[in-house]
């Protein structure tokens, strides 16, 4: 009995020895099977890291290869292969990259771009890309890989590979104080860049808000000053970003403007309005860094800043209106890349800020951004109500450092200019300067009459003196 009792202790040992061997198995497994997980989820330790199991580096290889060596991940071009070539702008995410060939926002036709492949050519975020795909074989399966890969490239903004490779970065550039003037006035009856000009005057390299209520017609005053800068300047690359705007609009702005238009119509994800901003302004500062004047018109700062503040993962620390305080950092970061470059090149952003609204969340946004520009025009609904066109508030908007725009005689008649009109409330100052410009045929002109003329001053008792009124009519 003492035997048979040993024996099935013995079995029991062995039994549960055997349960131990294949859990314990089963966890490793399992541990490593969640390691492989993570690793394929993290994506940018592959790269720098060789490891996981022999069946994950396989896993890897089958999926376009993240623990490879640089060099293996140049697709091999057969004799027979046919290449496609394909452009676009490179959108560099965590651990891959894509070059978007149908806008800047992901589609079925983009190309997938490897990581080795961007630190091989020296690629970055917002390069326009020129390559080559190789032509699916008849047959060929193409259930795994969704995208094309890139085999080739050919050409990165214009440049060769090793010219590219040799590029300044954006950061390193030595930021100034605007100092060479975009001029807006183009015909003696575009009554709207003509006041910019005499009230907000733009120079390259210009950090400017258009403060605007609803319905003041800032749109119209958006499209108004990049057809002046596309006929001024046609050196400049004019860029504008409309960001969660009505399809009408976009549609109005693509067919008027002659430049670059990139939209996020207000029916797509908030996700969709950050990534077009933040590749169009990534764009923006790839075209500087080769010393190219760039010209961002943003539509607007407030709805990017409302984007970011529902994409963005929540911080904990709310502010007033139920803004998170980590939401409005990426569109500082948007509008801070303005500046003018010390040895050539330029990025000038001219965003609207949405004011008088009704919501908290666009005062809290407003008053972030508010001393950040370095030019400010404001539009007056009161104006916009009473239909004077353009409803500029002539006394409110202003440009810092505008002596280093203007010549000194422009400076004085300027500041004569404002002198006058600083007594006058918002109607009269507008009616007066208006009055003024449509008598002329240039601001030169108009800037001579002022060096001479009297304005409508107030009266020496109360009230104000009509006599900028009578001119008018």
């Amino acid at each position: 009995s003492g035997r048979s009792r040993s024996r099935s202790r013995s079995r029991s040992r062995n039994r549960n020895g055997g349960q131990d061997g294949q859990s314990s198995g089963g966890q490793n497994g399992q541990q490593n099977g969640n390691q492989g997980n993570q690793g394929g989820r993290g994506g940018a330790q592959d790269i720098d890291e060789d490891g996981g199991s022999a069946r994950s580096r396989q896993r890897n290889k089958r999926r376009g290869g993240t623990n490879q060596n640089i060099d293996e991940f140049e697709t091999e071009i057969g004799e027979d292969d046919v290449l496609i070539p394909i452009a676009g702008i490179l959108d560099v995410l965590d651990n891959y990259a894509f070059v978007r060939t149908t806008g800047y926002l992901s589609g079925p036709s983009d190309v997938y771009v490897s990581l080795g492949q961007v630190k091989k050519y020296n690629l970055r975020k917002g390069d326009a890309v020129v390559g080559a795909i190789k032509q699916p074989r008849e047959g060929e399966q193409q259930g795994r890989q969704k995208y094309n890969a890139l085999v080739k490239v050919d050409s990165i903004n214009g440049l060769s590979t090793d010219d590219a490779a040799n590029r300044v970065e954006f950061s390193a550039l030595t930021p100034l104080y605007p100092q060479e003037r975009l001029r807006l006035e183009t015909a003696p009856e575009k009554l709207t860049q003509r006041i910019i000009d005499l009230v907000a005057p733009i120079g390259k390299g210009q950090r400017g808000l258009i403060v605007a209520p609803p319905k003041a017609g800032k749109t119209i005053v958006l499209q108004q000053i990049a057809n002046a800068i596309a006929q001024n300047n046609p050196e400049v690359h004019l860029m504008v970003v409309l960001v969660d705007e009505r399809p009408e609009e976009v549609t109005d702005m693509q067919r008027t403007v002659k430049g670059e238009v990139i939209a996020s119509t207000f029916d797509r994800p908030a996700e969709d309005h950050t990534t077009v901003a933040e590749l169009a302004i990534e764009r923006a500062k790839r075209l500087v860094e080769l010393g190219r004047d760039v010209v961002v018109l943003l539509d607007s700062i407030t709805r990017l800043g409302r984007a970011y503040n529902i994409a963005a993962p929540a911080s904990g620390r709310v502010l007033t209106g139920g803004v998170d305080a980590s939401a409005l950092y990426p569109p500082k970061r948007f509008f801070g890349a303005a500046r003018n470059i010390e040895n050539g090149g330029s990025l000038t952003i001219l965003a609207t800020a949405l004011v008088e609204t009704g919501s908290k969340m666009d005062e809290v946004i407003f008053e972030e951004f508010k001393g950040t520009g370095n030019s400010e025009l404001r539009l007056s609904r009161a104006l916009a109500d009473k239909r004077i066109f353009p409803a500029v508030d002539v006394n409110a908007s202003s440009t810092r450092r505008e002596e280093m725009l203007l010549s000194p005689d422009e400076v004085k008649i300027t500041w004569k200019l404002r002198r006058a009109l600083a007594g006058l409330d918002p109607q009269q100052a507008l009616e007066v300067v208006l009055g003024k410009l449509k008598e002329t045929d240039s601001n030169v002109e108009f800037l001579l009459q002022m060096q001479n003329a009297q304005l409508g001053k107030p009266a020496s008792g109360t009230g104000h003196s009509h006599a900028s009124e009578n001119s008018i009519r």
